[in-house]
């Protein structure tokens, strides 16, 4: 099973290979503790420290990824590699959301596979996950950072469509709930709700 997570199979790819549930695999690979670990890039090529840290997911021994500070956090989910037609205002929301974050004293946390983007420059967050927007992705990074809850609305559709499984696990969304989410979406309880 290490093997085949060092090569990047995911645990939904094995569970397929296998014809069984995700979760399965997910729980049989935590039992044996292969674990995502986190790297730290050297944006200052050893020249001096870096001000932002930004790490990258390995299945190494070693997690580079410590605490910046003791403050509460907040991660924000960014929208994933730019489309045409679609990324450049997920990218400038998720900027303005993670500088008010910081504003009000919290930890800004950024999980996005994009370098291209603002959100993913050294002065924006605190901190930066390069990472895809998956759940078995942000499930380690969610256990490793404990925040207070997650920012999906500024992601765009790639973020959104983690906000179910968000609400299935407890973990807390910041701003709209995914229950006032789906309804805002299903058009025609929400023409129903219009019309109330």
């Amino acid at each position: 099973l290490r093997e085949l997570k060092e090569v990047g199979y995911s645990d939904a790819q094995i569970a397929w290979l296998l014809r069984i549930e995700e979760d399965e695999v997910t729980a049989y690979r935590k039992k044996l503790n292969i674990r995502r670990t986190y790297k730290m890039v050297d944006t200052c090529a050893a020249e001096f420290q870096a001000q932002t840290p930004y790490f990258y997911s390995t299945f190494d021994k070693e997690n580079e990824s410590q605490p910046v500070s003791d403050k509460k956090k907040v991660i924000v989910l960014g929208s994933g590699p730019n489309r045409i037609g679609q990324g450049i205002e997920f990218d400038y929301c998720c900027v303005h959301g993670l500088l008010a974050i910081k504003d009000v004293g919290y930890e800004a946390i950024m999980v996005n596979c994009n370098p291209e983007t603002v959100s993913t420059d050294f002065d924006v967050a605190d901190k930066l996950y390069f990472e895809p927007i998956f759940w078995e992705h942000l499930e380690e990074i969610l256990e490793l950072e404990k925040p207070e809850g997650v920012i999906v609305q500024l992601g765009g559709q790639t973020a959104l469509k983690l906000a179910k499984i968000f609400h299935e696990k407890g973990i807390p969304i910041i701003g709209t709930s995914f229950p006032n989410m789906d309804l805002a979406e299903d058009r025609g309880a929400f023409s129903d709700l219009l019309k109330a």
